[in-house]
């Protein structure tokens, strides 16, 4: 492997804004952009070398992920990063996260069911379930931003039929504890309910937290459970639409043999830059993962020094952070008046749902000069 390293720290924003992805064309060019989830830093160098290689054999058709080393290159990932061991014969690739637990729920829920999900949490639970004729049924996280156990097991005993997991969480950054999970198995398996694992931001936990694959914490929890993950939030190539879906039972792979076609079919790009990923990001990963670590303590001394009414507890994983500006006069929405008074895009507190009224959502997957700019313009309004 070779010794490169990659330059997260000296970002141009001109060369930034010539980008057309949403971040960059949402808004006006007088906004700074740090709401969506993705990250500004340069690609992973073996992930580049992928695309610019299909690029020039003209190879953009369709996918063949079964036949692709996805899944093996996923297997491989799993037990470096994790010591998680999947057979490869149970990943079965789809279109991105929420498309593949969509699917899902269309599988593992009925009509009026109740689907569990934890606000505040990603907003687009609160479509998806819904969309498939469910019932939302909200068990807010704590007071610390951890599981209810109580309130999940009187959920799934009141007749509710999945949860979806969000493991670790968004927008809080929290990472559940083995102990929390092997206890939230043996809740749905009591009640014969499937648990629906969205661990996208796992490759993207930092030090001092362990992300524990859900399927690997217990026999319950491979007999409930089905993680559905990808490269794209950990190597920002969410455009390019693959994922993951993991099973470790029969009855799992049952259920997602059922799958629509739609539903398991990722585009080809995105699964020449996911077995990229899997295979060769590791480098890249860890010096990501480093530079997520000093931003995190970054924004802690900006907000002591500029923002010090804001309450903020570091995210254990990814790069979103979770701004508690209830104390600084910004209503309960504070992304609308940071956003029309400080020209900076965050994400809206109230869109993720109960607890969300008061805060914003902060994307720190920049530079740290990038993040700094960011705090000293909403300083001025606060």
């Amino acid at each position: 492997m070779s010794g490169e390293e990659y330059n997260f720290t000296d970002l141009s924003l001109d060369r930034l804004r010539r980008r057309r992805s949403a971040k960059w064309t949402f808004w006006p060019d007088d906004v700074l952009p740090a709401f969506v989830a993705e990250m500004d830093f340069p690609l992973a160098r073996p992930v580049k070398e992928a695309l610019v290689q299909a690029i020039e054999l003209d190879d953009t058709g369709y996918s063949n992920a079964s036949a692709s080393g996805l899944a093996d290159a996923f297997a491989a990932f799993a037990d470096r990063r994790f010591g998680w061991e999947v057979d490869p014969e149970q990943v079965t690739a789809t279109t991105d996260v929420v498309g593949g637990l969509r699917a899902l729920l269309d599988l593992a829920t009925g009509p009026l069911e109740q689907v569990i999900i934890n606000p505040p949490v990603y907003f687009p639970f609160f479509s998806i379930i819904p969309e498939v004729g469910s019932e939302i049924l909200e068990v807010p996280l704590d007071e610390k931003g951890r599981l209810d156990l109580d309130g999940t097991a009187a959920a799934f005993a009141g007749g509710a039929r999945a949860m979806i997991l969000c493991s670790p969480h968004n927008p809080t950054g929290s990472v559940p504890a083995r102990t929390e999970l092997e206890r939230l198995a043996e809740i749905a398996a009591e009640s014969d309910a499937w648990i629906l694992a969205d661990e996208i931001h796992a490759p993207l936990t930092l030090p001092g937290a362990t992300h524990t694959p859900f399927l690997d914490v217990s026999p319950a929890a491979r007999e409930c459970g089905i993680c559905v993950t990808s490269a794209s939030k950990a190597f920002n190539i969410a455009g390019l639409s693959c994922a993951v879906i993991v099973t470790a039972s029969e009855r799992a792979r049952r259920l997602v043999s059922r799958l629509p076609a739609g539903a398991t079919h990722p585009g080809h790009l995105g699964v020449i830059a996911s077995q990229a990923a899997f295979e060769s990001g590791d480098q890249w990963l860890d010096q990501v993962r480093d530079q997520l670590d000093f931003n995190r303590r970054l924004l802690s001394d900006l907000l002591a020094g500029h923002l010090p009414a804001a309450r903020y507890r570091p995210p254990e994983a990814g790069y979103l952070a979770w701004v508690d500006a209830g104390e600084l006069d910004l209503g309960p929405d504070p992304a609308s008046e940071i956003l029309d008074r400080a020209r900076v895009a965050v994400s809206s507190g109230p869109g993720f749902g109960s607890g969300g009224e008061g805060y914003f959502r902060l994307n720190i997957g920049t530079s740290p000069q990038l993040v700094e700019a960011a705090v000293r313009s909403i300083s001025e309004i606060a």
